[in-house]
């Protein structure tokens, strides 16, 4: 552990560069060492002090000030009382000692730690954009779908350039890109002496698809996915019965893994999917396919570094499944490679993506139909906050036609919790209007846990929409809570409130432009094979169009 003196040196060395430290002093064998040691933009400078006689001198450096593992960088003569270390990385904090020798043997002088700052300021950059044929001084432009656009960014020489974002790529200060969608290019200028400026070029694309998936849309849960017994099959009746209540899209979630053999899936079982594809595309419905949980083969198996194995695997299961539909129209049946990968950090989400930009380069090159297909990748846990942090970088698509998506169930304890846990307890009433004040008031939801938690939670995926990448939200549900505490009023009262968040969320979606797909299982709000509807009050809030108000009082 750091001792809190060097810390607040390091500190002031990181930002000062030149902060010079008190010496710290070593002994032995009669003779006695100090060391001092301060950072500058062009080394870091070791000073120290002798006294009594060494016969040898050795200058040591590590990155943390435990001395096990430290390296020696210099051997310098037993007459020297400094040394410059220029190899030392700008900002990057190092523990120097010095150890000498003596006719007794060999002793350290206490560590000294500096941090090697930088004098380079950054060169500002200047943008330009030609949309129309002429260079215009701005880094925001209108480009019409199918036309090219110019990003030229000045200084025009003296560094170097590198690119993101909208087609760019490469090294070469100007760019030319064609964008399908709107979106947002990065430049970043380095110059001589290593300082890095960036400028962002905003290119909107009028009528720019990012609603891909008319709303409402709805899951056919614990179906075709199930790996129990039990689940009935997908009727036509329930198909039909579902666009004839209003939803647009389906999504059909998959267990393909479960249904094979040895690595081949079961040819009824690809029949029976084909067949429920095939009645929601008749019925006028978009579609979504995707591979959900599926006993975790993949989504649980940690991605903590990248198998081969599971990436041929994967590819193997979606190629079966890209032939069987390389025809199908692509912008009404799309695939999802997975439902809720478990990747929740960093270093796991890029592993997670490995396998995603693998599967999409599989895709387009099955031909056909897949070759433009709409492609749908999760980020990690298919969670708000996760995607933002970890997984803005999205596997990329030359189609320039992949959604992301992610599932929303917030807040937890209201909409899915059930049991009281350590760690929090499940709620009841959620929305500003249907808290209840005279009893059971430790189920109301916290405060800042109601409509402005939905509205800040999903305006995250904002930052995709604004970038020309449509966003998906597979999943979302509040389930009615069945509990014997709840009776009476009060568990009317979290019926209704169930039908306000559904609503209320539903109709959040469709006006940030995003696609939704409501979750719903069997004999939920539709008959499993029938088709009859067997609650309207929640068909009408999972289909953004009805609730029903809060009992007054209570």
């Amino acid at each position: 552990m750091r001792s809190l003196i060097p810390a607040l040196l390091l500190a002031f060395g990181a930002s000062a560069g030149t902060l010079a430290q008190a010496q710290s002093c070593g002994s032995g064998g009669g003779a006695t060492v100090c060391l001092s040691a301060s950072g500058s933009a062009n080394n870091n400078q070791l000073n120290w002090t002798v006294s009594g006689n060494v016969s040898r001198l050795e200058v040591y450096r590590d990155t943390d000030a435990d001395p096990a593992g430290r390296t020696r960088i210099a051997v310098p003569g037993a007459s020297a009382r400094n040394y410059a270390d220029t190899s030392a990385n700008t900002g990057t904090p190092y523990w120097y000692w010095v150890k000498f020798t003596t006719s007794a043997g060999s002793y350290n002088s206490g560590s000294a730690s500096a941090t090697r700052g930088t004098s380079c300021a950054p060169t500002a950059i200047t943008p330009y954009i030609s949309a129309n044929g002429s260079w215009t001084q701005t880094s925001s432009a209108t480009v019409t779908a199918g036309n090219s656009a110019i990003l030229g960014p000045q200084p025009v020489s003296g560094g170097s350039w590198g690119w993101s974002g909208c087609g760019t790529s490469g090294s070469a200060r100007q760019q030319t890109i064609t964008p399908a969608a709107s979106c947002t290019a990065t430049a970043t200028y380095t110059n001589t002496c290593g300082a890095k400026t960036t400028q962002a070029f905003v290119i909107t694309v009028p009528g720019a698809q990012t609603q891909v998936f008319p709303n409402p849309g709805i899951n056919l849960g614990n179906t075709l996915d199930a790996y129990w017994a039990g689940a009935a099959a997908p009727t036509k009746a329930l198909i039909d019965s579902i666009r004839d209540r209003g939803f647009k899209t389906l999504r059909i979630p998959v267990a393909w893994d479960f249904n094979s053999t040895n690595g081949t899936i079961n040819p009824a079982f690809m029949a029976q999917v084909k067949q429920t594809v095939d009645w929601a595309l008749d019925a006028g419905l978009y579609v979504i396919i995707n591979d959900h949980y599926d006993l975790g083969w993949f989504e649980r198996n940690g991605f903590h570094s990248y198998d081969p194995a599971i990436n041929a695997k994967l590819i193997n299961m979606w190629t079966q499944i890209a032939n069987t539909f390389k025809w199908y129209d692509s912008d009404k049946l799309a695939f999802a490679v997975a439902n809720e990968p478990d990747a929740p950090s960093q270093a796991q989400t890029n592993v997670l993506y490995q396998y995603q930009q693998n599967w999409i380069t599989a895709m387009r090159a099955n031909g056909g139909g897949n070759a433009v297909r709409w492609l749908i990748v999760q980020g990690p846990n298919t969670n708000i906050d996760n995607t933002i942090n970890w997984g803005k970088n999205l596997p990329s698509d030359p189609a320039n036609k992949r959604m992301v998506e992610v599932h929303f169930y917030d807040p937890f304890d209201y909409t899915l919790m059930t049991t009281d846990e350590s760690w929090g307890t499940w709620k009841a009433f959620w929305g500003y209007n249907y808290k209840v004040a005279n009893q059971l008031t430790n189920r109301n939801v916290a405060a800042g846990n109601d409509e402005s938690l939905i509205d800040a939670q999903l305006a995250k995926m904002k930052y995709f929409t604004d970038r020309g990448i449509p966003v998906l939200i597979g999943e979302y549900k509040a389930e009615v809570k069945h509990f014997p505490e709840l009776t009476g009023s009060y568990k009317d009262q979290n019926y209704r409130s169930v039908t306000h968040w559904n609503k209320y969320v539903q109709n959040k979606i469709n006006s940030l432009g995003f696609s939704g797909t409501g979750w719903n299982i069997q004999n939920d709000l539709f008959h499993a094979t029938t088709g009859e509807v067997l609650d309207w009050n929640l068909l009408g809030s999972m289909l953004g169009t009805s609730e029903i108000g809060p009992i007054p009082g209570l």
